[in-house]
């Protein structure tokens, strides 16, 4: 019988809780913005023909019943994705809720894109109000979930455990 002193159970147990991170860390899919539409559905057949406001000189997008239609592989993937930054929630530390879109702009300068087009995010770590316009890198668990938000109907929620700065 080999007997253990509660000094080396306890040594032990204390080397393992401090092993790098890293280490026990998953790794995240890389997805691109294609990958939140599902098999089988072209963006092209999410929009539909749309309408025309002249005095505004605006062009109000119709989506069809595509433009729901979320991909069933990401629900619940932990995944890595690029985008930019549309503030939800913004405090003096950062942004804490935000909802991450394909293009510089979407939803502010231009009708909102399809619900399987945008994520809303969640984080911890607020994200510095001052890199606002700067594309980022995004990861964390997604989830399929339609909701509606001042801005847009988002698709998907993302849960950000990590935020950096895309590099091209």
């Amino acid at each position: 019988m080999i007997q253990v002193s509660r000094r080396h159970l306890i040594t032990t147990a204390m080397a393992s809780a401090t092993l790098p991170q890293a280490a026990l860390a998953k790794t995240p899919t890389e997805i691109t913005w294609d990958d939140l539409i599902p098999s089988g559905v072209s963006y092209s057949e999410i929009i539909a023909q749309g309408t025309i406001d002249e005095q505004n000189d605006f062009w109000q997008p119709v989506y069809d019943e595509n433009a729901k239609k979320l991909n069933p592989i990401l629900d619940g993937a932990y995944i890595k994705m690029p985008g930019y930054i549309i503030p939800i929630d913004l405090t003096t530390d950062g942004v804490t809720s935000f909802i991450l879109v394909p293009y510089v702009g979407a939803c502010l300068h231009t009708p909102p894109p399809p619900a399987n087009q945008l994520v809303f995010v969640t984080t911890q770590k607020p994200w510095p109000s001052d890199n606002l316009w700067d594309a980022v890198w995004v990861t964390g668990q997604m989830e399929h979930e339609i909701q509606t938000t001042e801005v847009a109907e988002t698709g998907y929620l993302l849960k950000a455990e990590k935020m950096e700065a895309y590099v091209w």
